[in-house]
Formats: structure tokens, sequence, C-alpha cells
């Protein structure tokens, strides 16, 4: 058996979208590693993303084969709710009726599963995250 982690996610977008990409995952903490024509690398931890400006016209459907969507976790409800108030500037609105609760994915009454999702200008679909106490409102 070897132990691996993730190391990176390559994720192909229409160049001219790179600029939103930076703006997000900066707003989201995460450093800048690459910048360049084409190319845009960030991360957190021991992971990265790299934004690839090269996508050809394939229409990426989250619901096919392939990925799903990108998690990424945040610190409590309220860091869901900024992200919230951050998209709506960008005129990106919530999907699937979020931002929620989802008790089904919760461990028990204490704890809450609160996400909100999103799609970028590329259609990749995003869940910002926070899974721990319940926090009271």
């Amino acid at each position: 058996m070897i132990k691996t982690t993730l190391g990176h996610i390559q994720l192909n977008i229409d160049s001219q979208n790179t600029p939103f990409y930076k703006e997000l995952f900066a707003f989201l903490d995460w450093e800048t590693l690459h910048d360049a024509e084409g190319a845009l690398g960030v991360g957190c931890a021991d992971s990265s993303l790299w934004f690839i400006g090269n996508a050809n016209d394939a229409k990426n459907d989250y619901d096919g084969t392939g990925m799903n969507h990108l998690g990424l976790h945040v610190q409590s409800q309220d860091e869901v709710d900024q992200m919230v108030v951050y998209l709506r500037e960008k005129n990106i609105l919530p999907l699937f009726e979020t931002p929620r609760h989802r008790p089904e994915f919760s461990q028990d009454a204490d704890h809450t599963y609160y996400q909100v999702m999103f799609e970028t200008l590329d259609k990749i679909l995003i869940e910002v995250v926070y899974i721990g106490l319940l926090e009271k409102e």
C-alpha cells in the first residue's frame, strides 16, 4: 500500500476567465503559486488548483462522467454567508436553493453541513461548505 494525499487538480477554462479565478481564490485566502498567460496556479496547504486557459468547445455536464463539483471547506457558517455576498457582488447566483443547511449530511442534531453551490463562468460547479457544530443564529 502507498499513502497519498491530494496534490493538484487541473481545470481547463476559457483564458479570458483567468482573472475571475485569481480574484475568487484570493478572496478564499489561497496563495497564488503561478500567474502567467494561459495558466494560473493557486495553493492551500499541500494542494493546488491549476486553471489552464486552453479549454475546447466540449460542454461540461457535472452530472455526467467526470468531476461533479469542487468542494471547499470553510471554518464557520458566517464564512459561507460571506461567500454568498461575494458571489452576489459578482452577479453569480447560488444554485440548488443554497445557502442552506443539509441535515441529511450532518452526523447529529448538534452538527451541520451548511453550503452554498455556484457555477463559475466556465460552468464548473463549486461548493463552499461549513461542516461542524451548529452555530446559534
